[in-house]
């Protein structure tokens, strides 16, 4: 009975899961995006982000090592530990969680199987364009509609300043003929 267990075994024993995840957590890190299977790419969001927030700095020399330690125990892939501590830490230096994305993207064909993509969010490029100009606070006014009142009130002083160009030409008209 699984009482309260929360993890999703993926239909692998407990070595075999492991295994699993060490090499999906390490290809994430190395490639930053990958294509699995959506229930894979849940369990590794839960196996990577408390990884991702261990490399966050410390000012204690051993601290440090010692995160570098679990991360590797955790991972076995030295190639992927040190992409960790020197390219990913310092973009998610800021970032208080959620380090990563899952994209659903459809089932597969061969066996219907839902596929997912699973991406570090602050290296996608096509996202991180539109997240400056989404930093920025917005403007927020209390007043509802105001700018189509203000687009309403200038075309009806356009159409005023319309209706009063004739009548002046024919006020200066006959003005001029009375002057004559």
């Amino acid at each position: 009975m699984r009482h309260g267990n929360k993890n999703n075994n993926l239909s692998r024993t407990a070595s075999h899961r492991k295994a699993l995840l060490k090499n999906l957590g390490s290809q994430l890190i190395v490639h930053k995006r990958i294509t699995t299977t959506l229930a894979k790419a849940k369990a590794l969001r839960t196996y990577i982000e408390p990884l991702i927030t261990k490399t966050k700095s410390s000012d204690n020399k051993e601290q440090i090592m010692h995160n570098h330690r679990i991360v590797f125990s955790y991972l076995h892939d030295k190639q992927a530990v040190k992409e960790l501590f020197t390219v990913v830490a310092p973009k998610v230096a800021g970032r208080p969680g959620g380090y990563t994305r899952i994209i659903k993207l459809g089932a597969r064909t061969g066996d219907n199987a839902e596929l997912a993509m699973i991406e570090l969010v602050d290296f996608n490029e096509v996202y991180g364009k539109g997240t400056a100009a989404a930093a920025e606070p917005a403007k927020r006014t209390r007043r509802s509609g105001g700018k189509k009142k203000a687009s309403a009130d200038t075309s009806s002083v356009e159409q005023a300043e319309i209706v009063e160009t004739p009548e002046a030409s024919s006020d200066t008209i006959s003005e001029e003929s009375k002057e004559a």
